[in-house]
């Protein structure tokens, strides 16, 4: 399975706000970060937003920040709702259809697929968090484990 890069982007956002807990993001700020188009950006946020993912504060000092603690933010969850087709099946000009079972063994395994991954959070991403936190090259971060 590809994800799409709605999704990866998505994550990627989640993944920032997570390493910067501790303040409000701006879109334009993440968005330079990763190298990704500010206006798809601004559509992702919106719907993590309107999930209750993300909360988000408009005005000049507003910005985003995660509104659910990383331990609750489940991969799967996630996934499933930035996916527009998971799996897509055209039965409807087969002649075998009325005896094919593989349109059911698709969705099982879609959904064995989002279940393994809701096994997961966005906080088990990563092993060492400090690690990451020096190979994203995150200053703030890395000044506030020396205090």
């Amino acid at each position: 399975m590809q994800l799409s890069r709605y999704t990866d982007y998505a994550l990627r956002t989640l993944i920032y706000l997570n390493m910067h807990r501790d303040r409000l993001c701006s879109i334009h700020e993440i968005a330079n970060y990763y190298s990704i188009s500010q206006n798809h950006l601004m559509k992702i946020v919106h719907q993590l937003g309107k999930q209750g993912i993300v909360k988000t504060l408009r005005g000049r000092n507003g910005g985003l920040i995660l509104n659910i603690e990383p331990e609750k933010i489940k991969l799967g969850d996630i996934i499933k709702n930035t996916e527009e087709d998971t799996i897509h099946v055209k039965c409807d000009q087969c002649l075998i259809r009325c005896n094919c079972n593989l349109p059911r063994f698709l969705v099982e395994a879609v959904n064995s697929f989002y279940s393994t991954l809701n096994k997961y959070s966005l906080s088990d991403l990563f092993a060492d968090p400090n690690q990451l936190k020096s190979i994203l090259n995150i200053p703030e971060l890395l000044n506030s484990n020396k205090a």
